[in-house]
């Protein structure tokens, strides 16, 4: 069995609810974590006791209780968000990692019971308190973990293309504000036919003795012939 494939195995075998009671940042993160040894196969809540038996045959290892300080194994639950008090701040928007929330600035936001995994990341960053988790009355099936996996990967992708976006503004914005700085550094260019300080100058010094020779010559020229 190739890493590859026990990391599919492994990501299989998970909930796909991308809570991150783990303790890493979602279920393909634990995955990993799980093929390399790195991590118990007891600390996730959502799969409870069948997901960590089924973790324990794959890996050959032995079945151990849930580690309590992930959390608890409970029935599924789904958020709800009082939209009375809803606020439009999207941060349960943002924190939501299967894009199960819908809403915008300013205007009301509201869950997708069919799309929410339960993960509750949303609760902690609304500011007023309007979002609670209740009981979803089903039971979490391997269609919604794949469906879950999708669209998580499907923000993730959209995430780093919005990064990759920024970065490439950033980096255009810097590239603009020293060249615009160079641009200022540089000292003047006289236009075609406009001549410079320097060259003024000259032409003044030499006009200067341009006439100098000419008093003198002047001078000579009366001296000689005065008797």
């Amino acid at each position: 069995m190739t890493n590859k494939s026990l990391l599919e195995k492994i990501d299989a075998i998970l909930p796909q609810t991308q809570c991150t009671k783990c303790g890493y940042d979602g279920c393909k993160p634990y995955a990993h974590a799980l093929a390399q040894q790195e991590a118990s196969i007891n600390r996730c809540p959502p799969g409870g006791s069948q997901g960590i038996q089924q973790l324990a045959a794959l890996l050959q290892v032995p079945v151990l209780p849930l580690d309590p300080e992930c959390g608890t194994e409970i029935p599924l639950q789904v958020a709800v968000i009082d939209e009375a008090h809803c606020i439009g701040c999207t941060l349960c928007i943002r924190a939501c990692p299967v894009d199960a929330i819908i809403g915008a600035n300013k205007f009301m936001h509201t869950v997708d019971p069919q799309i929410c995994t339960g993960c509750d990341l949303c609760v902690a960053p609304c500011p007023v308190d309007c979002i609670s988790m209740v009981d979803a009355n089903r039971t979490w099936t391997t269609e919604d973990a794949n469906a879950a996996r999708e669209r998580h990967e499907q923000r993730a992708a959209r995430l780093q293309k919005l990064r990759l976006q920024e970065e490439a503004r950033l980096n255009q914005k810097s590239i603009q504000t020293a060249t615009n700085s160079k641009e200022l550094a540089k000292p003047a260019q006289p236009l075609p036919n406009e001549k410079t300080a320097e060259q003024l100058k000259k032409e003044a010094i030499a006009l200067a003795l341009q006439r100098a020779r000419e008093r003198r010559q002047q001078v000579m020229k009366k001296d000689s012939t005065t008797p």
